[in-house]
């Protein structure tokens, strides 16, 4: 490691490690790495149940897809996203996202906003390539709008403009049944926010002069390790207890609603030597930002190629605004707005 890494702070509102918390009006908050590891892997945490809506709506698709599924369904749907991601070569995806990175700053002049021009469009349009979508293009349009309602508790003219984009991306999707094509949506959608967050984030922290040129000799896939342990796009997860448990030396009733912190978790010293400093290609690093057990990322692999494509292109080729970078209002994701860089 070098002296001249970068310093990445605790975002702000990222608790400190402890023992699980409880609040009533917030439910139980869980921070340490071991207890939130262990809750991803026990089966008493389950992903909160979502209402289901008619087909093509986005209800429907939130209903469909592995990552919300009751746990009798979850193995089936989640074997369609494994199926579909295992033809799908990482090493293509990183040179598809770099190729495309590189177009738009061939034709960008002299600065250009990473977020809007890169960070988002490119990862949804190799990826919608390489799985089939009739129209790349389109498709990541669609699934910005998508991506942008995703989670419960929207504000209804999004969930409408939301519902007309499933129906776009369905009549986009490879044929197949409509559970195995919600689930194909359901892929762009996951590897909307977080990997345009994980691009923003490296840029933000790692491109001169915000940070420190970094060594030729570092690999990019290491340097987004540390991004993704100390400034995750991805920022926290939701459960609730189905039975009664004991985690980290407190009793949870059945029912209980838990949000399992990423951002605490990767910054747990018990889990980490030297946990706040930016050490790339730390051993056994036990990153939770993609979860772990069954529910973890299933295209954890295909997002890191993807951003490692586009910084790849960032690295050699720009260098950041010393403008201030401000984050999408949401309770769980962390994604700048806007981030300028000037093209070289």
């Amino acid at each position: 490691m070098t002296d001249n890494w970068p310093h990445i702070a605790p975002a702000p509102g990222t608790p400190a490690c402890g023992p699980p918390s409880f609040e009533p009006e917030r439910g139980w908050w869980v921070t340490r790495h071991a207890d939130v590891r262990a809750a991803l892997t026990d089966r008493a945490f389950q992903v909160p149940a979502v209402d289901p809506g008619p087909p093509g709506t986005l209800a429907w698709l939130r209903a469909t897809v592995s990552r919300f599924s009751p746990q009798r369904q979850h193995a089936d749907r989640r074997a369609v996203a494994v199926g579909a991601l295992a033809p799908l070569a990482p090493d293509d995806l990183r040179l598809d996202a770099a190729r495309l990175a590189g177009a738009v700053l061939d034709r960008a002049g002299d600065r250009v906003d990473v977020m809007r021009e890169l960070a988002r469009p490119v990862p949804l349009l190799a990826l919608a390539d390489r799985l089939g979508f009739a129209d790349p293009v389109a498709a990541g349009t669609a699934v910005a709008v998508v991506a942008a309602a995703y989670h419960p508790g929207v504000d209804p003219a999004s969930t409408a403009r939301a519902d007309r984009a499933v129906t776009a991306l369905l009549a986009l999707a490879p044929q197949g049944p409509p559970e195995v094509r919600a689930n194909l949506i359901g892929l762009l959608v996951q590897a909307c926010d977080a990997t345009a967050g994980l691009i923003g984030a490296a840029a933000q922290h790692l491109l001169p002069p915000a940070g420190p040129r970094a060594p030729a000799t570092a690999r990019t896939a290491d340097l987004l390790g540390e991004v993704l342990r100390l400034d995750p796009p991805v920022r926290a997860t939701r459960r609730v207890t189905v039975d009664e448990v004991r985690l980290g030396g407190r009793d949870l009733p059945a029912g209980s609603p838990v949000l399992l912190r990423f951002d605490a978790a990767n910054r747990d010293p018990q889990a980490f030597t030297e946990p706040g400093t930016f050490q790339p290609g730390r051993p056994g690093a036990g990153l939770l930002t993609f979860g772990t057990g069954e529910r973890g990322c299933p295209g954890d692999r295909h997002a890191l190629a993807l951003a490692t494509g586009v910084f790849d292109v960032l690295r050699e080729r720009c260098r950041r605004n010393p403008t201030p970078v401000r984050h999408e209002p949401h309770p769980t994701l962390r994604v700048p707005t806007t981030l300028e860089v000037s093209v070289r």
